[in-house]
């Protein structure tokens, strides 16, 4: 039986190690089961997409933990050259790729829209007429089909040019994909508040989508993350969701 090998990479949900050829992603405890399973069946659904997503070749149990048995991917992380190249370069090309996943079919991936609600629905730190606000604004907006990623950051881009591989489809979903855009901006907001923005102005200038359509999203967006554990940004979340 291989064994698992070097960690390659840490997050709050999960643990990445070497397993042989192939990359082992283990769950943290709480919820790797059901997470395990979650993100293996989005991966099953974007195989047949031919994105530049890692294939699935096992879910089990290892050494008491569940995990996603998958294709490793490319050592260099796209977030090095995002960090350290000025200019847009690196905006144009992170957008390119989003675009990518945009042009794709979501059919079979969770509702992005129902997801968004019932996260609004249980966020904390939302007082009713915000929360019911929030809700009657993501109600407001235009549902989509489209693959949308859910996490879609540099630090989830691994390789370069051609070889791109896109981690981390955990919150995958069917919907917007300007929603998916503001999801990014928030990410970005808070990690590289200086390229934030650029970013929004990059994929609306390739994929002609407007920087209103994208930023409409953004209360509900960022009032659906205060149910993702990350007290330090709780204040700015809420600001952003016109909360505050």
């Amino acid at each position: 039986m291989t064994e698992i090998g070097r960690i390659l990479g840490s997050g709050k949900e999960a643990e990445v190690f070497e397993y042989g050829a192939l990359a082992l992603k283990l769950y943290r405890r709480a919820a790797s089961k059901a997470s395990s399973f979650r993100e293996a069946a989005n991966l099953s659904i974007l195989e047949r997409l031919a994105l530049p997503a890692p294939k699935v070749h096992a879910v089990g149990e290892f050494d008491g933990r569940w995990g996603v048995l998958m294709d490793r991917a490319p050592s260099s992380c796209f977030a090095d050259q995002f960090v350290s190249t000025a200019g847009s370069a690196p905006l144009e090309d992170m957008a390119q790729l989003h675009r990518r996943l945009h042009e794709k079919p979501g059919d079979g991936l969770p509702s992005l829209m129902a997801r968004l609600s019932a996260r609004i629905r249980r966020a904390e730190g939302l007082d009713a007429a915000s929360r019911k606000r929030l809700l009657l604004e993501l109600d407001s907006l235009p549902d989509g089909d489209r693959v949308c990623h859910g996490d879609f950051h540099p630090w989830n881009i691994h390789g370069s040019g051609q070889g791109f591989m896109i981690v981390d489809w955990l919150d995958a979903c069917c919907g917007n994909p300007l929603a998916d855009v503001c999801r990014t901006y928030v990410l970005l907001h808070h990690a590289m508040p200086d390229r934030a923005m650029g970013y929004v102005e990059a994929y609306a200038s390739v994929t002609g989508a407007e920087v209103g359509g994208i930023l409409a999203w953004l209360p509900p967006i960022a009032a659906a993350r205060l149910t993702e554990g990350v007290a330090n940004e709780n204040d700015e979340l809420l600001r952003l969701a016109g909360a505050s």
